[in-house]
């Protein structure tokens, strides 16, 4: 885990929950705002076209990708939204899996969304971050 970021788990609230309930990082400190990682191949075409997991895969290597770009990892990271488009439980549960698998044991405060529609043609998964540089 970075030493700039300390996930906070309250005592007082249930401890079923996958994800920390806040993440505390000390100032001063550099702050990156990712925008929403998308599931695009270096052409900018959507992967995994109807497959939720196969998108959610490809949106994390995105994400980890500009994340090493800053020199930065998964473990800086603060806290993320993820938005699913789908109306499914099933399907967003599918790709919070994926998201899990990715995050390892740095479970980051998270918002899983479903949505309506997403930017790109058949694009069913994005991924937004911010992350504290270390």
């Amino acid at each position: 885990m970075s030493n700039a970021v300390k996930l906070v788990r309250s005592t007082r609230l249930t401890p079923a929950v996958d994800y920390a309930y806040a993440a505390v990082a000390d100032a001063p400190a550099r702050s990156l705002w990712l925008a929403g990682a998308c599931p695009l191949d270096a052409e900018g075409h959507t992967v995994a076209v109807g497959d939720y997991e196969g998108q959610a895969h490809q949106v994390m290597r995105n994400l980890i990708t500009v994340l090493e770009d800053t020199g930065a990892g998964l473990t800086d990271i603060v806290r993320t939204t993820v938005y699913v488009a789908s109306s499914d439980r099933a399907d967003l549960v599918k790709v919070w899996n994926v998201y899990r698998d990715h995050m390892g044991e740095h479970d980051a405060p998270s918002t899983l969304l479903g949505v309506t529609v997403l930017g790109y043609p058949d694009q069913l998964v994005e991924v937004e971050a911010v992350a504290v540089l270390p």
